[in-house]
This record gives C-alpha cells, structure tokens and sequence, in this order.
C-alpha cells in the first residue's frame, strides 16, 4: 500500500519527537495484560504478581458484578444506540444515577462516560467568565485540562497547604467575582495522600467559595464502606460537587459525580461531555450498580484493603523504603532517581512483580518512585513475596541497605 505524501510528511515531523521521548525514557510502551485483572495476572505471556492495577477491591472479578453484566447483555443487547440526550437513556443509566446518589447520601448524581470527561465537561460548565478557580498544584491532568476549557480566572495553591490558600481567597475577597471555585484531588494519585478536605471545606465556607473534590482515589477506599472522602471527613451536604470514577475500585469504567438535583438538572443541560457524547453499554452499566450494591452490603472488602495496606506499608518501612507521606493503598517506593526507578522495574519484573516506574514529567524531577498499588484481593503470602523481591531489589540498587 503506498502511502501519501501528507501524510508521509506528516510522520517526518512526529518522528523526532518520538525519538525524543525516547532518549528521555518517556515513551509509553504498555504491556499486554492476558488475563483478568487478578493478583496474579498474565501479562505479555508471564505470570506475575499485578502490583500497579487500580482494582483496589478485586470488584472487577466479583461473581455479582460480572453475573449483573451477563444478565444486562441478555436482556438489553450491547449498546444502547443514542447519546442519553436523545434515545440512550436507558432506565439502568437512570437505576444506577439512584444507587450512586444513595450510596453517597446526596440528592442525586450523573453518570459519565469516564472520570476524564466529567471532570472535562463538569468544570467548564459550573465555571466561567467572571468566575475564579483556586486549584492544587498537584491536580490530576483531567482537573487541569477541565479548568484549561473554561475562560475563569485561575489561581494555584501550593500542595495541600492551607495558608496559601487562604492567602489566595483573601486576596479574592476585593474583586467581584461571581463564583469562586476551590477545586481538588481527594487523594492524590502519585503520593497517595489525602485533601484535608475539612479544612479546605472550612475556608470555603468563610469566603463564600464553592467545593469541588476528585474523588477517584478515594472512592470505595475511604470512608464508611468506602463512600469517599466526603464520608471520611463527615461533610456530607457540605461539598458540592464529589466527582469520582467507577475505574478504580468500583472495578468497571465510568465517572460519577453526585450533587444535588438542581445542579444535576443544570449539568445535564449545560456539560457538553454529556450531551454530545454515546451512553455505557447496558452490561457496563449493570456491573456498576452491582459494585455498589456489594459495597452497601458489607463493608468487607474495605476493611480487608486497610489491612493488608497497613500491613504492606509498616514491613516496607521496615525494610528501610521511604514511602514519602502516603496515607492510603497508593505507596510509592521512592529512588528519587530516574535511573534507578527504571531499573528497579525492570528488575521487579524479572523477579516476577509487575511495578512501574514513575519518572518525570509524570512526577518533578528528583522524585522518581516506583508506585505501588496494594490490593483487598492480596494474600498475606501474596504480599509477603513482594516485600521479599523489593527488599532483594532494594538492595541491588543499593537503595536500602
């Protein structure tokens, strides 16, 4: 097949750029998982241990949440043929908006594609000219790539850090804005640590501005049955707008956000991710409920994550790993060297753990980690033979002694 001079031009332009990712070690070469996400997975042909997976609970392998998609399929085929706006709104779109809504105690939610574009189309429907969003430094890229699509003042304040964000908001306090926005990560996905959610929730209060919380690492993590950051800090009707996602520790894919009716019915008029774009297929919308259904049930799953996360942290310390400030299942092994983070891979993976590196840009330079995801479906001996390879790892690297 002979291909055409555009786009033979085309690719002389993109190739150096390619070429220089790669000199940098920042392209993307992702491995092929061929199996379930399950602890021990088979990824490009090799059994190993899946210690970098989002599937904090297991759910996606749950018998009630894969029995709910096989039954949706049956029933009501495999899409639903419309955008929700039109004619793909289908009663189990609305059935789960409920179950989310009860789940996390508001007065209703939305269902969105993905966690990407509700944060995408959420953000720049709520803020606009006139408006002013006060965002933390180390927000996710889809809060950035939101808050990029409105045309409100922004404002940055330093990671987690207090004053700086009241300095911001006292600042704001002589201009007329119309609304004032403090947008954040619940928990953030490089470092694992939490908002102080109470106290950014006090200082909007004070100032009069507005919450809006990322919660996709919290959800089905924190909180009571793992309802989210919300719920751990008891600020229930005190929040906003909680955003999260169904890709994580819900196990399927979707994003949510859970509000109230009048700003539901507003985004449902107002967020273009939502009116422009084709709805879940129904088997993904049936698991999603039935995720949340086994969360509402027991609070068993939640409780087994805490214990195999505290126990996987308190033995890397031990081991002499620094964790940096994690709070949650997210426990970076920080090498602070690029280098070294690559080749601890590397070599984990040879030993028959699955960890990646995280190099910049992804971090800033200097805070090279390997991110760990611990999981509720780990056996005690599943995280025993981890901390075994780390530690021969660690010491290879010379990165503990």
């Amino acid at each position: 097949m002979q291909i055409s001079q555009t786009v033979s031009s085309l690719e002389q332009q993109l190739l150096p750029e390619l070429k220089d990712l790669e000199e940098k070690n920042l392209l993307w070469n992702p491995r092929k998982l061929e199996s379930a996400s399950t602890p021990w997975s088979i990824v490009d042909g090799k059994k190993v241990l899946m210690f970098c997976s989002n599937n904090y609970l297991g759910l996606s392998n749950h018998p009630k949440v894969k029995r709910a998609a096989k039954e949706a399929l049956k029933k009501y085929g495999a899409g639903s043929g419309s955008v929700r706006a039109i004619a793909g709104n289908m009663d189990l779109h609305l059935k789960l908006e409920e179950t989310i809504a009860r789940f996390k105690h508001t007065e209703d939610a939305i269902y969105y594609n993905t966690g990407f574009t509700a944060n995408s189309g959420a953000i720049p429907a709520l803020a606009g000219e006139g408006d002013l969003i006060i965002s933390d430094e180390l927000n996710h890229g889809s809060i950035i790539d939101g808050v990029r699509l409105t045309k409100a003042e922004r404002a940055i304040f330093k990671h987690r850090n207090m004053d700086d964000l009241k300095r911001i908001l006292e600042e704001a306090k002589g201009k007329n804005y119309r609304r004032k926005w403090i947008i954040t990560d619940g928990v953030f996905s490089m470092d694992g640590d939490i908002a102080p959610l109470d106290k950014i929730s006090q200082l909007a209060s004070e100032y009069g501005a507005y919450v809006y919380v990322d919660d996709a690492h919290g959800d089905g993590v924190l909180g009571d049955h793992g309802r989210g950051i919300v719920s751990h800090f008891n600020l229930e009707g005190k929040v906003e707008i909680e955003m999260g996602t169904f890709s994580k520790a819900f196990g399927v894919m979707g994003g949510l956000i859970s509000t109230t009716k009048t700003i539901k019915k507003y985004l449902l008029n107002k967020s273009r991710t939502y009116l422009l774009t084709a709805s879940h297929p129904p088997a993904v919308v049936a698991a999603c409920i039935a995720a949340l259904e086994v969360l509402e049930e027991s609070d068993r799953l939640v409780r087994k994550l805490w214990r195999n996360t505290k126990y996987f942290k308190k033995k890397a310390k031990k081991l002499g790993f620094d964790i940096g400030e994690s709070e949650t299942p997210i426990t970076p092994i920080m090498t602070y060297d690029e280098g070294k983070a690559r080749e601890m891979s590397a070599k984990l993976w040879d030993e028959g753990v699955y960890a990646l590196p995280i190099v910049f840009p992804m971090v800033a330079k200097g805070k090279a980690r390997i991110r760990t995801m611990v999981r509720a479906d780990f056996k005690k001996a599943d995280l025993d033979f981890a901390l075994e390879k780390f530690e021969k790892v660690g010491k290879e690297l010379k990165i503990i002694q």
